[in-house]
């Protein structure tokens, strides 16, 4: 099974992948980071801690960001795979991109956010 990580000890992102689980006909395994194994799934943690990530059920295909997300939604089933497949076309997923490091940078900032979802973008890219 295709698997989303996300950061687990983000609040907001938190309140994003139970939005997904909540209004998606599919989603794939969700898991958080803290508790995902990293190294099958040829991951990092410091990828992780900086960018959701998509992960193939073999672990041979990867998309992080803004195109991990487009995944998702292509694969949602309903009206939100229309969204996922715009997100992917070249204009509109570097439009995506730019929105998602905004937010990732903000998350502190958004609903359901706290002081613990804040990444030193400094440190980490």
């Amino acid at each position: 099974m295709n698997t989303l990580i996300y950061d687990g000890d983000c609040a907001f992102c938190l309140r994003c992948v139970q939005w997904m689980q909540k209004h998606f006909k599919r989603v794939p395994q969700i898991l958080a980071w803290q508790q995902a194994d990293l190294v099958q799934m040829r991951l990092t943690a410091e990828q992780c801690q900086t960018a959701v990530q998509w992960v193939s059920a073999d672990s041979t295909q990867i998309l992080s960001a803004h195109k991990a997300i487009a995944r998702v939604c292509k694969d949602a089933g309903g009206l939100i795979t229309v969204a996922g497949w715009l997100m992917s076309m070249p204009i509109v997923s570097q439009l995506a991109g730019f929105v998602y490091r905004w937010v990732a940078r903000n998350r502190q900032k958004m609903p359901g956010g706290t002081a613990a979802c804040a990444i030193d973008f400094e440190k980490k890219i």
